[in-house]
């Protein structure tokens, strides 16, 4: 004949584990069906070229700094971010002059800005630079 098998019985813990396990799979299940898609924020806040450019350094440093940069002699850490920013905003105030100026035409300006800045110059132009300049508004 056929012999059952036996089964242990469940302790009081046993029944508590199970028990919990059971609700935590009842809460998963609810909250996939309940879940919303989260909407990414984007930064619509435009900073003012003006104000960056207070913070400009002077003609003379910037010049120093871009003949240092371009004979590869170091630079240190807070004159390579003086260096980069001030680049940086040229570039967009380049961009914003001739972008309002009836003699250039459309969308010539940011490769125009882009070789008088950075490229004559012998530098690699940052990644995604034009994007940052649509931040800054005239």
């Amino acid at each position: 004949m056929k012999e059952k098998k036996k089964y242990k019985k469940l302790t009081k813990k046993g029944k508590q584990r199970v028990s919990a396990a059971s609700k935590d799979m009842k809460k998963r299940e609810q909250n996939k069906k309940t879940k919303k898609k989260k909407k990414k924020r984007t930064n619509s806040k435009k900073y003012s070229l003006k104000n960056s450019k207070k913070k400009m350094i002077s003609k003379e440093k910037y010049k120093e700094l871009i003949k240092k940069r371009q004979h590869n002699k170091k630079l240190t850490l807070g004159q390579r971010k003086q260096l980069d920013h001030a680049l940086f905003t040229n570039y967009c105030s380049c961009i914003k002059s001739l972008k309002y100026d009836p003699k250039v035409k459309d969308y010539l300006e940011y490769p125009v800005c882009m070789s008088s800045i950075y490229k004559k110059r012998g530098f690699t132009p940052p990644k995604g630079v034009t994007a940052r300049c649509g931040t800054y508004k005239q």
